[in-house]
């Protein structure tokens, strides 16, 4: 229960501060640089995930 409580409380201070930096310009384009830097990595691991499944499924075949 605990454990939950923290969580709940990190990702609602997680919000807050990230509210307060986007306020300023320096603060906004570090948001839209982090933002881009998610989008890679998430587009690196889902053509990673399609590599291996077509590997998979050639294996199968």
């Amino acid at each position: 229960m605990r454990g939950a409580l923290l969580l709940v409380v990190g990702i609602a201070v997680g919000f807050a501060v990230a509210h307060v930096v986007s306020r300023t310009p320096q603060g906004r384009a570090l948001l839209d640089d982090l933002d881009a830097r998610v989008q890679d990595f998430g587009a690196a691991v889902a053509d990673g995930y399609r590599a291996r499944e077509a590997e998979l499924r050639d294996t199968v075949a």
